[in-house]
């Protein structure tokens, strides 16, 4: 492994389109929203985001159109220090997420996949910076057919694949295969599982498919498991809202770095919660990102090795 781990990351890079509300539309309604924003996003891009801010050298592969929103987001990826000579080009119009954020932090979120949907496939080079990498970092913006050929290389060249199933969809029996820790948070287990009330059960479901898994639970933290140990859950910074957009990206990309730099599971997950948490303090996605500093600062979290009463509190904010 290097001293500075390396993390490949393959997904989506859209530009988001925020609207700030007091409170969501419902069907047929029209409100009046504070302020609008437009931000660069995408669970790919985000989670390299997280990655780099983290202290990783990051590679992005990807997609954007050849348009005033594809040629920010790569200037935005490069800004942030992430390699993106494999972040293609293409005629389609960039993704875009419309999105809308009531005043408790909650969101709800449109994707347009544009330029996204043509990574159907690995490219020339694609391959060799995965093998190059210490961990790749897998989300389902993007067509299956090109996350399971990112996932089979990484497999090939004994690279830790880690998948964010979101949007939640059906999976390959292959690409679970090639899964090493899947990362889901409650809604996406219970809609792969169909278990709805309960995640240490849906997280035993999932592990006859993937030999680790990670649940996140909003504000109640996150519950690891896997084939080999008992279920260990550690619980989130109780901190006040204001956006939750791209907590669960920024502790997917957070966790990745801690993994790749040998730490423990809980040291790791705890880390990666403290990233969390000062995420969804802060408005927008990517630009709501905590640097390594900032992290250490916050780390401190408490582990827990059994399944607590919280778990079956009110679901929190959405990680």
């Amino acid at each position: 492994m290097s001293p500075t781990p390396h993390i490949a990351v393959l997904g989506s890079a859209n530009m988001d389109l925020v609207a700030y509300v007091a409170k969501a539309p419902q069907r047929g309604e029209t409100v009046t929203g504070r302020e609008f924003r437009t931000v660069p996003g995408g669970k790919g891009a985000n989670q390299a985001v997280a990655a780099a801010r983290a202290g990783a050298t990051v590679s992005m592969i990807g997609a954007v159109g050849n348009d005033a929103h594809g040629a920010r987001l790569r200037s935005a990826l490069e800004h942030s220090g992430i390699e993106t000579d494999l972040l293609r080009t293409v005629e389609t119009p960039t993704g875009t997420a419309h999105i809308v954020v009531d005043d408790e932090g909650g969101n709800a979120i449109v994707v347009i996949p544009g330029a996204n949907g043509t990574v159907t496939a690995l490219a020339p080079g694609d391959e060799g910076l995965i093998a190059s990498a210490d961990a790749l970092l897998l989300q389902l913006e993007v067509p299956v057919e090109g996350v399971l050929a990112a996932a089979q290389a990484a497999r090939r060249h004994g690279v830790r694949t880690i998948l964010t199933p979101a949007p939640a969809q059906p999976l390959p029996p292959e690409l679970l295969a090639a899964t090493d820790l899947l990362l889901p948070n409650e809604h996406e287990a219970a809609a792969l599982t169909g278990i709805t009330d309960d995640p240490r059960a849906a997280a035993r479901a999932l592990l006859s498919q993937v030999p680790e898994v990670v649940i996140t639970l909003g504000s109640r933290g996150s519950l690891y498991a896997s084939r080999d140990t008992e279920p260990v859950v550690v619980p989130a910074r109780q901190v006040t809202a204001v956006d939750t957009t791209g907590a669960g990206d920024t502790f997917a990309g957070t966790l990745a770095v801690a993994l790749a730099e040998g730490n423990s599971v809980p040291d790791a997950l705890g880390w990666a919660s403290s990233a969390a948490a000062l995420s969804v303090q802060r408005p927008g996605a990517s630009a709501s990102m905590p640097y390594r500093k900032e992290i250490d600062k916050e780390t401190g979290t408490e582990v827990t090795t059994e399944i607590d009463a919280e778990i079956d509190a009110e679901p929190g904010a959405t990680s």
